[in-house]
C-alpha cells in the first residue's frame, strides 16, 4: 500500500491544531477514520474520549499556543514534534505519532510530553 505522505502530514497537523485550538469534534469529523485507538493514558479511548479531553483542555487553558517544529512521515505513520506554551509561560515539547488507514484517516495515536527544563547539561534546546 502506498500512502500520500504529504497529505497525511498536512492532515495530522490540521487535525492536531483544530483540536488543540478548541474544535475537537470538528477535528474528529474531518480527519479520523472508523476507529480511533488512543495510547495516551490521560485520554479516553475512541473518538468521544478524544473530544471530551480536548474540550476540557480548551476550557481550562484557552490561551495556550502550539508551534510545529517537525513533521515526519513514513508509511502509514506521521510524527509531529511540537513546542507548546501554556498559561504562566509553562513550555512543553511533545512528540505525537499518528497511524493512518488506507483512506488517509487517522486511526491510532501515541504521544510523549516533556516540560522544558530551566537548564540543560547539554546546552541544547529541546527542539
Amino acid at each position: 500500500m502506498k500512502y500520500d505522505l504529504e497529505t497525511n502530514k498536512k492532515n495530522a497537523k490540521d487535525f492536531y491544531e483544530t483540536a488543540y485550538l478548541g474544535k475537537p469534534a470538528e477535528a474528529v469529523q474531518s480527519y479520523v477514520g472508523k476507529e480511533y485507538i488512543q495510547h495516551n493514558p490521560d485520554v479516553g479511548n475512541g473518538k468521544e474520549g478524544f473530544i471530551r479531553y480536548f474540550e476540557k483542555m480548551h476550557k481550562d487553558y484557552p490561551n495556550k499556543s502550539i508551534n510545529f517544529v517537525r513533521v515526519i512521515a513514513e508509511g502509514d505513520l506521521v510524527s509531529l514534534h511540537t513546542h507548546q506554551v501554556w498559561p504562566d509561560a509553562e513550555e512543553y515539547i511533545t512528540m505525537d505519532f499518528f497511524r493512518f488507514d488506507e483512506q488517509g484517516k487517522i486511526v491510532e495515536h501515541w504521544d510523549a510530553i516533556q516540560k522544558i527544563p530551566q537548564t540543560s547539561k547539554s546546552g541544547n534546546p529541546m527542539y
